[in-house]
């Protein structure tokens, strides 16, 4: 096996779960995103590794670039040792979703897998799963202020030296259970910046959390969704829903983020199991 994988709601296992995603476009400029790994069709100990962001982030990319980190052979990060994987043609190696209305995509890490093992190596991340999706019942015995938690790379920034994201904190701006203005979206209240598109948004609790019958002892992690865009002031006085830029490059000052966030709920992401076991089998192995 080319990769260790960790399945836990420790928090600092939260650092792993994600990658800075690097890209080239095809008009010579660089930009940033995020994206996180997540488990698709598990069936007892087989499941489908893949990186999970948004259409945007990958759109128009020539090369993309990761920087994995490597795994001791006792399964432990070696946090200083970072493996650069490279890939031509990168927006190809993407599954979007469907629905053009929804700015997901994902891509099986069976490449990354096949340059580590290649040379010998051992990738180490932890993946988000489908029990930490909220089903109906869980999401409606949220309270409409939930402290939430973005792991990712605004404005591409991040531990260079420990290959590891910032983890931030906000609140829900609308409540959980419900589809803001009829998309199956949430808003949160966040600081949004650029290289923000991908990161996962979720409820983390340790130690305690309240709930409507009161204070509750424990853990809690809900995977509640992806971020992708916002509302932004326009210069004239309007506001705009778009997306979270990718790179943060020098702009005349027509768009203000509000320092909100829009989060596509995370069960659309479940969508792509259909696809990978039908039309993407392909790209499921090595």
């Amino acid at each position: 096996m080319s990769y260790v994988e960790i399945k836990t709601g420790l928090s600092e296992h939260l650092m792993y779960s994600t990658v800075r995603i690097e890209c080239l476009l095809g008009d010579g400029t660089g930009s940033t995103g995020t994206g996180f790994f997540f488990s698709f069709l598990e069936d007892g100990n087989m499941h489908v590794p893949a990186i999970v962001t948004n259409k945007h982030v990958v759109a128009g990319a020539i090369q993309g670039r990761f920087l994995m980190t490597v795994s001791d052979s006792e399964g432990n990060p070696k946090n200083e040792e970072h493996l650069p994987l490279q890939f031509d043609q990168f927006q190809s190696m993407w599954i979007f979703h469907p629905d053009p209305n929804v700015d997901l995509c994902i891509m099986p890490i069976a490449p990354l897998l096949k340059q580590a093992d290649d040379i010998g190596k051992k990738l180490f991340f932890s993946s988000l799963t489908k029990d930490l999706i909220p089903t109906t019942e869980q999401l409606s015995e949220l309270s409409a202020c939930e402290d939430v938690t973005m792991v990712g790379y605004p404005i591409g920034i991040w531990d260079q030296i420990n290959n590891l994201p910032l983890i931030r904190r906000g609140i829900t701006a609308t409540h959980p259970k419900f589809n803001y203005n009829g998309k199956e979206e949430i808003m949160i209240d966040a600081a949004c910046y650029p290289g923000s598109s991908g990161s996962p948004v979720l409820v983390f609790n340790e130690g305690s959390f309240l709930t409507k019958n009161g204070l509750m002892a424990g853990t809690r992690v809900l995977f509640l969704g992806v971020m992708y865009g916002g509302p932004q002031f326009t210069a004239t006085g309007e506001i705009a829903m778009m997306n979270i830029p990718t790179s943060p490059r020098p702009v005349a000052f027509s768009h203000i983020p509000m320092n909100l966030g829009l989060v596509i709920k995370a069960h659309k992401i479940l969508d792509f199991e259909e696809l990978l076991s039908t039309q993407y089998k392909e790209r499921l192995f090595l």
